[in-house]
């Protein structure tokens, strides 16, 4: 009982109840983390006293995982396409094992802070997953986590940045690729601007990987963004982005690579893929990211060791063989490389194999060129050509004689079409001069015919004025049997795979044709039993009510 003629506590029990306050101020003040600045000369005197402290104790274990934070965010912040090889087997040097947390938390903020910076994340957790699966795994977890959050809370921004993480992860394999096919369902099920735009580019970063893993569901994929579009429920920008995403996809997605070439550094066998769906229970281990003591701490430093030796393939002395090695300069390399070379003679530096000595008899290596300048200065000469010719004739001799190589044809075809629709009004001068093409050789025909489908396919892009100038260019093309009859097989007359901009195609290279050939030769073509079989689609179509639509 304590009264107030009781005797004050001993020393011994002051000291112990003030550190404790003590401690739990400092717990409180560095927040979840233990995060609390120490001045660089206080940080230096307490690692000099760090030597002599007891690694079992509670103090060293936190100045060694405020060590551990810094040198983790220090290393994340530096990373960048030059440097990634350079510093993951520095980043290999810390314990990773007991700092994943970290690391996890450091790369996504990195992440959120410059999401441009994606793919160099991802490269770094591709490695480190060979490696240390269980880095990888929880790194998985927390970004479908963080992004289920961010969606749920409808934050635009962050989930933008999370499904881009998402997407770098697929392209790389650490996330299976049903992942992204999920993702893109559960953001185009019920279609906001927003979900759109994410799922737009979302799209544009697995699409590769998609075509090649997965082309049946890339497909469904896109016949829902097809869908959207025709609904017009969203907004026009964002029915923009959609159209850019068909082209695109067009193109194969060579502007978007699933992994760029300098930040291709795993082995595809070697990779470890974690098949976590959106629906998942996951576990973020959030506890990881808090300072706890370990009472076996000396114990797992040496176990990490042996890890890292086994990971960096040390020996005993382990960095200073290393060291050395980086010490003695360039001159050994540049000795070596030297002697690769004296001894793969030629076909070291690419020159045909089995000649020796290749820069004095003369013999030069093909330079072959990459910028496409050919192909600009081919389409440049068509279209002066077409603009400065007085007339079809002269324009088609002069084209001619320009010789364009196979397999380039479908650039005059193009540039043809689009020097056509740029006109105010239709001009024959146009379609004479494809009709004199298509009657010149069968390879126009079948360039024509395909330039036929691939317009088709983007009427719904032209405004109305293009619109008609393509169609009477067609009918021109038709009308003349400079087209075979065939390429309407491509059209498809009915609610699902029309729009209203291929329905007015359609009315307009319908009348033109009925005001040259008239209904009754139209009828005929149509009745013939080959056109039959071609164009079954538009056998059963009522043209007068068609052309009066």
């Amino acid at each position: 009982d304590k009264g107030p003629d009781a005797p004050p506590p001993p020393p011994a029990a002051k000291k112990a109840a003030g550190s404790f306050a003590d401690e739990a101020a400092a717990q409180k003040a560095g927040g979840r983390t233990g995060g609390v600045y120490i001045p660089p000369f206080k940080l230096a005197a307490m690692q000099k006293e760090m030597a002599k402290m007891d690694k079992a104790s509670k103090e060293f274990q936190r100045l060694k995982w405020e060590q551990l934070r810094k040198q983790v965010n220090g290393l994340i912040n530096k990373m960048n396409v030059g440097n990634l090889k350079l510093l993951v087997p520095d980043l290999f040097e810390i314990n990773l094992v007991r700092g994943r947390g970290l690391l996890a938390r450091a790369i996504m903020k990195a992440q959120l802070a410059s999401p441009g910076f994606t793919h160099i994340y991802a490269a770094l957790v591709a490695v480190l997953n060979t490696k240390l699966p269980e880095n990888g795994e929880l790194i998985v977890k927390r970004v479908i986590v963080g992004f289920r959050r961010a969606y749920k809370r409808r934050d635009k921004t962050l989930a933008t940045a999370f499904a881009k993480f998402i997407g770098h992860l697929c392209n790389h394999q650490i996330a299976h690729e049903l992942l992204a096919l999920q993702l893109l369902t559960v953001l185009l099920d019920e279609p906001t601007d927003d979900s759109v735009e994410i799922a737009v580019s979302f799209t544009k970063e697995v699409g590769q990987l998609l075509e090649q893993l997965s082309p049946k569901g890339l497909h469904a994929i896109f016949e829902r963004f097809r869908g959207i579009l025709h609904e017009g429920t969203i907004d026009k920008r964002v029915q923009y982005t959609i159209e850019g995403l068909f082209a695109v996809r067009k193109s194969g997605f060579t502007d978007f690579p699933s992994v760029p070439e300098e930040l291709d550094l795993v082995d595809r066998n070697d990779q470890i893929t974690f098949e976590f769906g959106l629906d998942d229970q996951l576990d973020k281990q959030e506890m990881l990211d808090v300072f706890k003591v370990d009472p076996e701490y000396e114990t797992n430093e040496r176990m990490w060791k042996s890890i890292r030796a086994e990971i960096l393939g040390e020996s005993d002395d382990g960095s200073s063989s290393g060291s050395e090695s980086d010490d003695e300069g360039s001159d050994g390399s540049d000795e070596s490389e030297d002697e690769d070379e004296d001894g793969a003679g030629a076909a070291s530096w690419g020159g045909p194999s089995g000649v020796t000595g290749g820069i004095e008899k003369g013999v030069t290596d093909q330079i072959e060129d990459l910028t496409e300048q050919d192909l600009i200065n081919l389409r440049r000469t068509i279209y002066l050509t077409i603009m400065s010719s007085a007339g079809f004739e002269e324009c088609a001799h002069k084209l001619a004689k320009l010789d364009i190589p196979e397999g380039h044809e479908m650039e005059l075809c193009n540039m043809l079409i689009e020097c056509c629709s740029q006109e105010r009004t239709y001009l024959r001068y146009y379609g004479l001069l494809g009709q004199r093409f298509c009657l010149m050789d069968r390879r126009w025909c079948v360039t024509f015919d395909k330039a036929f489908e691939d317009q088709y396919a983007m009427i719904h892009r032209l405004e109305t004025n293009k619109l008609r100038n393509v169609a009477k260019f067609f009918a021109h093309l038709l009308q003349t049997d400079g087209l075979p009859w065939t390429c309407l097989e491509y059209i498809h007359l009915n609610e699902e795979e029309t729009t209203s901009s291929s329905r007015i195609f359609i009315k307009i290279l319908a009348q033109e044709l009925s005001e040259f050939l008239g209904i009754a030769k139209i009828k005929q073509r149509f009745l013939d039993p080959y056109m039959a079989q071609v164009c079954d689609q538009l056998l059963d179509v009522n043209w007068s009510w068609f052309i009066n639509r």
